[in-house]
């Protein structure tokens, strides 16, 4: 574990004794680790509880063959992410400030636990799920503000398409 001068663990680095996303159990935890936060943030738990009502012992196991999906290559999602995202927004409006939420968030559930190649691989996927969807359904190119180790920071302000 890394520590701080005052003998604490340093948030938001990985310990040395990480593991790569590289097993469904891994994915697992990551899928677990990560929706606790999102269940009980204030700005991204009422959109998941009251605006989409999400079944958590459905959608668990789901997220888990999705990521399994893109992390692993395994069979076994058969979403339509796009298609879930639109029906949620048709509820509430989304907005960008919650892209940039829930990707903050999943960019310290991976730090916190996870280094290597999968875990680059998983934050990289995300942001692009994100911008996918912020483009389909606010009409705007969205920008992760938080970028990987070693890249600048893209200006966090969406525009919208012309």
């Amino acid at each position: 574990m890394i520590e701080s001068p005052t003998g604490g663990p340093v948030s938001g680095l990985a310990s040395a004794d990480t593991r790569d996303l590289d097993s469904r159990a891994e994915i697992h935890d990551l899928v677990i680790d990560f929706y606790r936060e999102i269940a009980l943030d204030d700005l991204l738990g009422p959109v998941f509880g009251e605006v989409a009502e999400v079944d958590w012992a459905v959608h668990i196991p789901r997220l888990i063959d999705y990521w399994s999906q893109v992390l692993l290559g395994d069979p076994g999602y058969d979403g339509a992410v796009l298609a879930a995202h639109r029906y949620v927004h048709g509820l509430e409006p989304l907005r960008s400030e919650l892209f940039e939420r829930w990707y903050g968030l999943f960019v310290e559930s991976v730090d916190g636990r996870w280094s290597g190649p999968q875990a680059e691989r998983a934050k990289a996927h995300a942001a692009k799920t994100a911008a996918i969807l912020a483009r389909r359904l606010l009409d705007v190119d969205w920008t992760p503000a938080v970028s990987p180790p070693g890249r600048v920071a893209p200006d966090p302000s969406a525009t919208r398409r012309r």
